[in-house]
């Protein structure tokens, strides 16, 4: 079966890390951009940080900036997104999607209809 399978979120106080991963199954990231998005309790969904597979360039929303490092493991058709410096308005369920059109890493729009998403992962940051 084709996916994209999550790990990673949790609870963490404000100031803490986390680390999410995405894992492709039934498929390789090769020719794929990677991006996250987030959704908090009453948000719409936006765009983190994306990762273009191939080259590793690697793009990020500016509020995430400095604080979030997304990252890549080849071998292992996965991708990182290292949350540190968390803050209560980070909570929020986390996505990856994977699509061939690299060059959506530069606007991350969610309404683009990526080839896969993955099933979200609960990020909740306490104050």
């Amino acid at each position: 079966e084709v996916q994209l399978v999550e790990s990673g979120g949790g609870l963490v106080q404000a100031g803490g890390s986390l680390r999410l991963s995405c894992a492709a199954s039934g498929f390789t990231f090769d020719d794929y951009a990677i991006a996250w998005f987030r959704q908090g309790p009453g948000k719409e969904r936006e765009g983190v940080s994306c990762i273009v597979f191939s080259d590793g360039s690697t793009y990020y929303t500016e509020s995430v900036k400095g604080r979030f490092t997304i990252s890549s493991d080849n071998a292992k058709d996965t991708v990182y997104l290292q949350l540190n410096s968390l803050k209560p308005d980070d909570t929020a369920v986390y996505y990856c999607a994977a699509d061939r059109f690299k060059a959506i890493c530069n606007s991350m729009d969610h309404r683009w209809v990526y080839d896969y998403w993955g099933q979200g992962t609960q990020v909740t940051v306490s104050s």
